[in-house]
């Protein structure tokens, strides 16, 4: 039964970023009705009506107004784990200025210095590093620490159970600086991390250092100017001695493809500039080839997907990063550190290649002038890891309103 034009169950939610249940619901309330098959009774889709129903998505619940706001003083941001600049870049086109960055790789504290040659980059472990210095002197200390599990020495965490993780370090820091307010960013993964422990593990410590915690929010970077269907999610710790309350960005309507994030248009006012790029071994080109865009796998004749699919051609799920070319008229699938991964392939439209490292970094919103240092893989690696600059940029303006309405009592 699925064929280019059915999606099974899976594959619907998957490409809906809704769960089956989500979708069993909406089947019994007609909103996206199923086509069962007679003898299994397995739910179908049309694609046609998914496409429709993910449009439609794509262009509600947004605002028409823009979340532009000027800084009203030299607001200062203390930067941890930086990557290669996606957030500070963000920050800097909003209105506020790095003091410090800190990285430890090494390929990325190149492109930082490269790039901003005024900015401090303080490069190595998080850990040995003090912030004192930067006390009272920063408004606001960010970072994309990673995912890890806390270990549990009573019933509320605190500072001293996180030791050894880096969200440790990032506490340690908002505790050394004390600034008015602090954002930490991650995988949308974090919510249900370890049963959502890893979570409250956080508020408990940031509320032990003296920050009270804004309701979480995921952001879907495609309602922020990025032509990607990327999500990060976003802590906000505001000191408890102040009493206002943290707005996030407002989502905008417009919603931008790969069209726009390649060609000359409303993000860039010029076509892509060329540039190295990843090939595909000459088997998996000629099987590539029959995918057309916005296909996957399932549009390859039955003997090339067992062939392509080996193993899991017989396993559970949708599967639908696999052999997937992008379409001019969607955004991207979200990025990642490889553009050949085969778990989440992301293929040009017309031409039978991975993204280039520029097509990387406009998917991404990063300027063309950002220049990224290392070998082809280590450039992907940073782009891929990064927070895309215009989401990076609209939380920027969120800080700076709320900067500018504390500094105002």
């Amino acid at each position: 039964m699925v064929t280019n034009e059915f999606l099974s169950l899976a594959e619907t939610a998957e490409l809906l970023g809704k769960n089956k249940e989500t979708l069993r619901r909406w089947d019994r309330e007609g909103k996206l009705v199923a086509i069962r098959e007679p003898l299994s009774n397995y739910r179908f889709y049309k694609r046609a009506d998914v496409e429709k129903m993910f449009e439609g998505f794509l262009n509600e619940n947004g605002s028409v107004e823009g979340n532009f706001t000027s800084p009203d003083n030299d607001y200062k941001v203390l930067e941890l784990f930086a990557g290669a600049g996606g957030l500070a870049v963000g920050m800097e086109k909003a209105g506020l200025k790095c003091v410090a960055l800190n990285e430890i790789d090494k390929f990325a504290c190149q492109t930082l210095r490269n790039n901003r040659p005024n900015w401090n980059v303080l490069e190595g472990d998080i850990k040995d590093f003090g912030f004192t210095e930067y006390h009272g002197k920063v408004d606001v200390v960010t970072g994309g620490f990673p995912c890890q599990a806390f270990s549990y020495a009573g019933k509320k965490l605190g500072l001293a159970d996180a030791r050894g993780t880096l969200f440790y370090d990032f506490a340690r820091a908002v505790k050394e600086v004390n600034p008015p307010i602090c954002i930490g960013e991650n995988v949308r993964g974090l919510l249900n991390h370890d049963n959502g422990k890893t979570l409250e593990g956080m508020i408990s410590i940031l509320d032990e250092i003296g920050y009270n915690v804004v309701p979480v929010q995921v952001l879907k970077a495609i309602n922020f100017n990025v032509p990607q269907k990327r999500e990060r999610l976003i802590l906000v710790g505001i000191r408890k001695d102040i009493d206002l309350d943290y707005q996030y960005p407002n989502p905008y309507n417009k919603i931008y493809t790969l069209k726009d994030a390649l060609k000359k248009g409303e993000l860039y006012d010029s076509d892509v500039p060329v540039s190295g790029g990843a090939k595909y071994p000459k088997r998996k080109a000629e099987i590539l080839d029959l995918v057309p865009p916005k296909g996957y796998w399932r549009d390859l004749p039955l003997d090339l997907q067992k062939e392509y699919m080996g193993g899991s051609f017989f396993l559970g799920g949708g599967k639908t990063g696999i052999a997937r070319r992008i379409g001019w008229d969607e955004p991207s699938l979200t990025l990642t550190c490889s553009p050949a991964q085969k778990q989440t392939e992301r293929c040009h439209p017309d031409e039978t290649r991975p993204f280039t490292v520029r097509e990387y970094a406009r998917v991404q919103t990063f300027p063309d002038e950002w220049e990224f240092a290392g070998s082809l893989a280590q450039q992907y690696k940073q782009i891929g890891n990064a927070v895309p600059v215009n989401l990076g940029k609209e939380v920027g303006y969120s800080i700076i309103k709320f900067l500018n309405a504390l500094y105002k009592r």
